[in-house]
């Protein structure tokens, strides 16, 4: 039997978008208030009875943290009716047009909001898959989950969850990243269950793109809950894609370093809806933040990732924090081209054998990968260029 270390447990199931510093949280139930009032002589105080002050109600999370022995493994399908009379595994996927000034923008600024790409069938579909997802949770969601970074979280969770896999392959998702690519082909890198960032995550870029080179990549976000007011919204540095001073290894970026002052004032941030859609360049400086006591007492959910445009490369990333979004055995070696069932082709069709090649159990995490990619990780801990991975897991 190989045994893994916590260490190597925690690095499966997280991922550098992901990594949250621990905060710890307030436990007091009661919350006094100072009066305005100045103090008052004492022949001045009132005989009448002091009326009691109510305690302030103790905040609660919606969601709670899954017990040991509620994670599941293998596959999961909650055989959800797809919407609009889709037939599963059947129907081609659905178009949405975007504008050519849509697509400008996100060259441009380096991010895009599409507001209203998925309609409430759609929104109710993805917030079912996720109900039952979080309801069942998956062991690869384990590490994540277990160290307080979100509420759930979930990589790859399309290899475990065939609901999500079908989200991919029928709806217009890979239309939209397709023209926003200018690309006649998107295949699905790496995704992400996301509920609730607890304290939010601060400034930082996306390295955790599985095996694709930064600009083969496409981030995207699908929101299934309206922000909060008050926290939440995502924010940009606009145009700080375009940067050449953060280190491709660095998961959080100090904006006030050499050579981001053009960016560090321009920021854009986006309250987004159910439905709405996130796409953006993964150079691109961002942050979300949380509640102040890590505390969500409704909802956030977010399905993300990466696509990768056609005719991407596949990059063997072993030694660097990218390899956590690549732990299959698949067979690719550095410089093929990226095509295989563990990278799905979803736009302009899905591939009918890479989808039985999923159903079947075949495509998922590898333990042999998992030993020996995050073994190459490891040897390499000590050097200044993993020094940002590293104190992202090491922070609280």
């Amino acid at each position: 039997m190989v045994k893994v270390s916590a260490l190597a447990l925690l690095l499966l199931a997280t991922t550098a978008q992901a990594f949250l510093p621990k905060q710890l949280v307030d436990t007091s139930t009661l919350q006094l208030s100072q009066s305005t009032k100045a103090a008052t002589e004492i022949s001045d105080v009132s005989t009448e009875p002091a009326t009691e002050i109510a305690p302030t109600p103790k905040r609660e999370k919606i969601l709670k943290e899954p017990d040991l022995w509620e994670y599941n493994f293998g596959l999961q399908d909650p055989n959800l009716p797809l919407p609009h009379g889709i037939v599963k595994d059947v129907t081609p996927p659905e178009t949405y047009p975007i504008t050519e000034e849509q697509i400008k923008t996100l060259e441009r600024d380096g991010v895009v909001h599409i507001k209203g790409v998925f309609d409430a069938e759609w929104v109710d579909y993805l917030r079912k898959a996720t109900a039952h997802q979080v309801e069942e949770p998956h062991f690869w969601a384990f590490a994540g989950t277990a160290s307080k970074l979100y509420d759930y979280i979930q990589r790859n969770v399309w290899q475990t969850n065939g609901a999500f896999a079908r989200f991919y392959y029928h709806s217009a998702m890979g239309n939209v990243l397709a023209q926003c690519g200018r690309t006649d082909e998107i295949r699905v890198s790496t995704d992400l269950l996301m509920v609730n960032p607890n304290k939010g995550f601060k400034w930082h870029q996306d390295n955790q793109n599985g095996p694709i080179s930064w600009d083969e990549g496409i981030r995207f976000w699908i929101t299934m809950d309206e922000t909060p007011k008050e926290y939440g919204a995502p924010v940009y540095l606009k145009g700080s894609h375009f940067n050449d001073v953060v280190d491709s290894q660095a998961v959080f970026v100090d904006i006030e370093q050499e050579g981001l002052e053009d960016y560090k004032n321009k920021l854009l941030e986006f309250r987004t809806m159910p439905g709405d859609m996130l796409i953006w360049h993964p150079r691109t400086i961002h942050k979300v933040d949380g509640p102040s006591d890590g505390i969500w007492t409704t909802y956030r959910r977010v399905l993300g990732g990466t696509v990768a445009k056609g005719n991407a490369t596949y990059r063997d990333k072993r030694g660097s924090g990218g390899v956590l979004s690549d732990l299959g055995r698949h067979g690719m070696e550095d410089g093929d081209k990226l095509s295989s069932p563990f990278f799905p082709i979803v736009y302009p069709q899905f591939n009918k054998a890479e989808a039985a090649d999923r159903d079947s159990g075949k495509v998922g995490r590898n333990p042999v990968d998992i030993i020996t990619k995050i073994g190459g990780l490891a040897s390499k801990a000590s050097g200044e260029r993993f020094g940002s991975f590293f104190k992202v897991l090491g922070s609280r």
